[in-house]
C-alpha cells in the first residue's frame, strides 16, 4: 500500500475515533464536520439578508474624489521611490550595496504598486465609486499596468464571489478531494514519493508564490477542470474561454489590447532608459505584485478551519463564510488598504468601500457569531502552516475539511 494510501486509511479512522465525535450529539441539528484541528465545525444557518440588514447604511457610500485620492497617492509613492532610487542609488560604491538598495527600491514600489492593483479590485466589484464607465476606466489602466487583464479578471473573480467554497462551481483555489490525490498518486511514482516531503513544499510554495498567477491567468490553474477544453484553451486571454460568457467576447479582446499597451510601453522604457532601469521600477516590482496577490489571496481562502461545500449543500451566506480575516500590521491597513483584514466582509458584500470595510465588518460579526473568522497569526507561519495541512479536502455529508498526508492534525 503507498505512503499516501495508508495515510489517509490512518486519517479516516482517527477520524472515526476522534474525541469531538462524541460532542455531535449535543451540537444542534445543522450539519457537521471534523475540521483539521478535530474540532466539530457547524454549517451556518443564518441568512445573507441578515447580514446585509446588520450593514449600517454609511457603509455603502461612495465618493470618487476620496477613491481617487488613494490612487494618486499610490502612484506618487512608487514615483518617489523609484525617483530617489535612481537619482542616488548609482552613487553608492558598493555594488553588494547598490543590489541591496536596488532590492529595497523594487520592494517599496512593488508594495504600492499592489495597492493600486486592490483599487483596481474595488474597480471591479463597482466599490470604488458609483460611476461604472470610471470604474471601468480606472481599473483597466490600472490592472494592466500591473500585468492583469482587467475585465477577464473582473468576470471570473465575479463568479468566484457568486459560488464562493463550492466545489463544483468556485473558480479559484480548488482544493483536491481524497479521491483525486489518491488517483494522482496511482498514475505518477514520482508525486507519490515526494507529495508530503518538506523539500515538495518548498519547490511548490516557490513556484506558487512567483508564478502562480500567470499559470492561473493562462491556464485557469486551481479553477474548475473544463473537459474538453486545453489549458491555453481556458486561458484569461481567451476569449472564447469556457471561463466566460458569449457576451464577454469583446470586452476580453479590450483586457488583452491593454496588456500589450503595458508591454509596448515597457518595451519602449527599457530601450529609452536600459535594461536595469526598467526591471528596478517596473518587472521586479511585478514580479512582487503577482507574489502578493497569491500570498493574500491563497491565505483569504485556505485556512484548516475553513470548509467547502458540495453544490447540493452549498449557499451564497455558507460560501462566504468560507473566507478568513488576517492580520498584516501597518502595511496591510495603510498600503494594502484592509483587502486581508475584512475579506468576509467583502464576500458578503463587494460594493461596500474599503474605508468603509472594517466599520461594516464590526457589524456582520454579530451575526456570524462563531462563524466569523479570523487570525492575528504571522501571515509567513500561517503560509507554510497551510501548504503543509491543507493538502486535499474530505467529507461525506456535502461538508469537506481540509486533510492531508503529513501527520499535521486529525489522522496524525
Amino acid at each position: 500500500m503507498s505512503a499516501i494510501t495508508t495515510g489517509l486509511a490512518l486519517e479516516s479512522t482517527t477520524v472515526a475515533r476522534s474525541k469531538n465525535i462524541g460532542s455531535l450529539s449535543q451540537v444542534s441539528e445543522q450539519k457537521t464536520a471534523i475540521n483539521t484541528y478535530g474540532d466539530v465545525f457547524t454549517v451556518p444557518d443564518y441568512t445573507f439578508k441578515q447580514v446585509l440588514d446588520a450593514i449600517p447604511k454609511h457603509c455603502f457610500q461612495k465618493s470618487l474624489p476620496y477613491s481617487l485620492h488613494f490612487v494618486a497617492r499610490d502612484i506618487l509613492a512608487m514615483a518617489a521611490i523609484g525617483w530617489v532610487g535612481t537619482t542616488y542609488i548609482p552613487l553608492v560604491q558598493s555594488q553588494a550595496l547598490r543590489f541591496v538598495l536596488y532590492s529595497l527600491q523594487s520592494f517599496g514600489i512593488g508594495l504600492f504598486g499592489f495597492g493600486l492593483w486592490i483599487l483596481a479590485h474595488e474597480c471591479g466589484h463597482g466599490a470604488f465609486s458609483n460611476y461604472p464607465r470610471v470604474n471601468d476606466f480606472v481599473g483597466w489602466v490600472l490592472h494592466s499596468y500591473c500585468g492583469v487583464p482587467y475585465f477577464s479578471w473582473k468576470f471570473s473573480h465575479a463568479k468566484h464571489h457568486q459560488h464562493t467554497g463550492n466545489l463544483q462551481k468556485d473558480t479559484v483555489f480548488i482544493p483536491w478531494k481524497k479521491a483525486e490525490l489518491l488517483e494522482q498518486s496511482e498514475h505518477d511514482d514520482i508525486f507519490e514519493i515526494v507529495h508530503d516531503t518538506p523539500i515538495y513544499s518548498i519547490i511548490k510554495l516557490i513556484g506558487q508564490q512567483l508564478g502562480g498567477l500567470q499559470l492561473y491567468l493562462a491556464t485557469n490553474a486551481t479553477g474548475q477542470p473544463h473537459p474538453g477544453w486545453s489549458k491555453l484553451g481556458k486561458s484569461h486571454y481567451n476569449p472564447n474561454s469556457p471561463v466566460f460568457d458569449p457576451e464577454h467576447y469583446w470586452y476580453i479582446l479590450l483586457s488583452d489590447l491593454g496588456l500589450g499597451l503595458v508591454a509596448t510601453g515597457v518595451y519602449f522604457w527599457y530601450k529609452q532608459f536600459g535594461l536595469l532601469n526598467m526591471a528596478v521600477n517596473w518587472f521586479v516590482p511585478w514580479l512582487w505584485v503577482n507574489h502578493w496577490l497569491v500570498f493574500v489571496t491563497f491565505l483569504q481562502h485556505t485556512d484548516p478551519t475553513l470548509p467547502h461545500y458540495d453544490d447540493s449543500e452549498w449557499n451564497f451566506a455558507k460560501g462566504a463564510a468560507a473566507t478568513i480575516d488576517r492580520e498584516f500590521g501597518f502595511i496591510g491597513q495603510h498600503i494594502f488598504h484592509d483587502i486581508i483584514e475584512t475579506h468576509v466582509l467583502h464576500h458578503y458584500v463587494s460594493r461596500v468601500p474599503f474605508y468603509h470595510a472594517r466599520d461594516a465588518t464590526d457589524a456582520i460579526k454579530k451575526v456570524l457569531g462563531k462563524h466569523y473568522r479570523h487570525s492575528d497569526e504571522n501571515m509567513w507561519k500561517s503560509l507554510w502552516k497551510c501548504l503543509r495541512s491543507c493538502q486535499f479536502v474530505d467529507g461525506s455529508n456535502g461538508v469537506y475539511m481540509y486533510r492531508n498526508t503529513n501527520g499535521i492534525g486529525v489522522g496524525a
